[in-house]
């Protein structure tokens, strides 16, 4: 494949048979809003995130985080019981109110007692804002005296509070199989995947794909054998995300903001937005073709098991939390919306696409504010996510990602990349996912074996409505 033509090519989604198919636009529109003041209004996801984003800038800590109501298309935020000035402007704003126990400051203290009681390896947590709870998830290796650490950390903070369940398999970052992006070092090959193309900075012609492939490796091809055409620029892992910059050697490089939807499908990547827990988003992998599932959980706090220290915990913060299936091969790989957005960059998890499972992945917005980067002809992090036709979302005027205001969960840096379905209320809730697939490959910190996909080739059909297989 020519240096100058940088879609990289998925040779596995040929074979996805019924996983991705376009559909007509049905659902590609926006309903009219309604003009009543103080009447929640019918938003795309989209414009539900801005509107998120806008009211959590207005009213800050007084929200108690918000999430995206798919069947009634509404934009619920939570509301600390009496707060009557608040429930007033959020409603004005055309947000459905829901009134709660649990403020922003007490589901973070009840994340700082996780990071101080409870970090071990193959645990995770998020706020859930549709049960105003911190969802704990501990994987199958969580056993013994780790797992009566745990669950008496997650009892003690009350049932009002947290839930813990079991998730099957183990949490790791996603590792071999899939066409991708290849590097070599020794011991062997390191196998990632492309997550979106960019522009640097500087200029020059770029891509976003997992940060502990940048740990991992310097240089990049775009065959297993062949000479390296991109070179890592910056690299985040483990900390405060998962995300690596890597420039193109050539700077007449093309580098297309498309994502590969399968057969010979495209969709154009217009903007980055924040995700909103309740919304649907797609990842396309190599290995497994393309999938959709909801948005369960934003900043979440993921602990993998070291791969340089067996005694270790790589942990990872500010992820997105999912119950879109993935499997090795998968990692790296792009997450996004049917109409074009720019969503996450494939992490780790646990489960497969059988069995189902969740999946953690690094927000774009956050990975294109870090290394100054913008998609496509520059919609930077900042002023992605336009607001839609949003009338009346009188608080603010911030266009943008709106998920961030999900119940504070940010200040967490323990736990493991499982905390899974954030739905799930009540008390300790054992069993659940299936082992995971995905092989534990590569010595690099993190697994640098990211594949999955984000490859850009062909002409964008950004506006078509895609469903995928969970």
């Amino acid at each position: 494949m020519p240096k100058r033509k940088a879609a990289i090519a998925v040779g596995g989604v040929a074979a996805l048979g019924a996983a991705a198919f376009l559909l007509p636009n049905a659902n590609a529109s926006q309903d009219k809003t309604s003009g009543a003041a103080g009447t929640a209004r019918t938003l795309k996801a989209a414009d539900a995130s801005d509107l998120a984003a806008q009211l959590q800038k207005a009213l800050g800590d007084a929200l108690a985080g918000s999430y995206y109501d798919s069947a009634k298309r509404q934009l619920v935020v939570n509301v600390v019981s009496g707060d009557k000035n608040v429930i007033v402007q959020a409603e004005k704003a055309g947000a459905a109110v829901r009134q709660v126990g649990n403020s922003t400051a007490r589901l973070r203290s009840a994340a700082r007692t996780l990071k101080a009681r409870a970090t071990v390896p193959g645990t995770a947590w998020a706020v859930d804002p549709r049960t105003n709870k911190v969802v704990v998830t501990a994987d199958s290796t969580v056993t013994g005296a780790k797992w009566d650490r745990v669950r008496s950390t997650v009892r003690g903070l009350g049932s009002d509070m947290a839930t813990l369940k079991r998730s099957g398999g183990a949490f790791k970052t996603f590792v071999s199989g899939g066409d991708a992006i290849f590097s070599q070092v020794p011991g062997g090959n390191v196998r990632c995947s492309l997550g979106f193309n960019v522009t640097a900075a500087d200029g020059s012609p770029a891509f976003l794909t997992a940060g502990h492939c940048g740990v991992a490796a310097k240089q990049w091809s775009d065959s297993q054998n062949g000479q390296p055409i991109a070179t890592v620029d910056q690299a985040t892992f483990p900390g405060q995300g998962d995300f690596s910059l890597v420039k193109y050697d050539d700077p007449s490089t093309q580098a297309p903001s498309e994502v590969n939807a399968g057969n010979g499908q495209t969709v154009q990547i217009n903007q980055a937005v924040d995700a909103t827990v309740g919304q649907t988003v797609f990842r396309m992998g190599s290995t497994t073709g393309l999938h959709d599932g909801q948005v369960t959980g934003l900043d979440a706090t993921v602990n993998f098991q070291s791969e340089t220290d067996p005694n270790g915990v790589d942990t990872v913060t500010g992820l997105i939390q999912t119950d879109v299936c993935a499997e090795a091969g998968d990692s790296g790989g792009s997450l996004f919306t049917q109409d074009g957005g720019a969503v996450g960059l494939t992490s780790g998890g646990s489960g497969d696409c059988t069995s189902g499972g969740e999946t953690f992945f690094q927000p774009v917005t956050a990975a294109l504010q870090a290394t100054g980067a913008t998609l496509g002809a520059g919609a930077g992090a900042g002023g992605q996510a336009g607001a839609g036709d949003q009338s009346g979302a009188g608080a603010g005027d911030q266009s943008g990602a709106g998920a961030g205001d999900q119940a504070g969960a940010g200040d967490q840096s323990g736990a493991g990349d499982g905390s899974g379905a954030g739905d799930q209320a009540g008390g300790d809730q054992i069993g659940g996912g299936a082992d995971p697939s995905a092989t534990a490959g590569g010595e690099q910190s993190g697994a640098g074996n990211r594949s999955g996909t984000g490859h850009r080739s062909g002409a964008g059909a950004g506006s078509s409505s895609l469903t995928g297989t969970r």
